[in-house]
Parts: C-alpha cells; sequence; structure tokens
C-alpha cells in the first residue's frame, strides 16, 4: 500500500467495538495500534471513508508520524523505526 494514500484517524478506545475490521487496515482489536494509557486507537484505511469514521478528524502519513513520534502526545514506540517503517 502506498502510505501517501492511506489515512490515519485516531478514535476513542471505546469505539473500537464499533470499527468494521473489513474496510480498514487492522484486522481485529488486537491489531489495533493503543496510546499509552488504552484510551485512543488508530485505524487506517485508504479510499472512501468508512461511515463508523465520518466527521473524525483524518492524518497523513507524515502527521500520524509526527504525533506518533511527539512524546507529549501520550503514544509509545519501543522501536520508532522499525513501527514507523511499518506503517
Amino acid at each position: 500500500m502506498d502510505a501517501g494514500s492511506t489515512k490515519y484517524v485516531i478514535i476513542d478506545a471505546s469505539e473500537v467495538s464499533s470499527v468494521d475490521f473489513s474496510q480498514v487496515h487492522e484486522d481485529s482489536s488486537n491489531t489495533v495500534r493503543y496510546n499509552l494509557d488504552n484510551t485512543k486507537a488508530i485505524v487506517k484505511f485508504n479510499g472512501k471513508t468508512p461511515t463508523f469514521l465520518a466527521g473524525k478528524t483524518q492524518y497523513t502519513h507524515t502527521e500520524i508520524r509526527a504525533i506518533l513520534t511527539d512524546s507529549a502526545q501520550g503514544w509509545y514506540i519501543a522501536d520508532p523505526q522499525a513501527y514507523l517503517d511499518n506503517l
């Protein structure tokens, strides 16, 4: 997948149960990326915005990388380069 066409959305962790995993890259709640305190999660998709993500802020690859590497944002990356290479 081309990272340039992928969109990323941060949702509340409580919304993960409402995700239609057939419409996003992740295949279950176990493969969703959570923040340090498990209150937020990231899902990514290509193409048309899934209806359950309508109205939510969408980020580009560059924008989500900036969020994930900013320690003030509350996201933990044990191996930042390996994780970012797989976004």
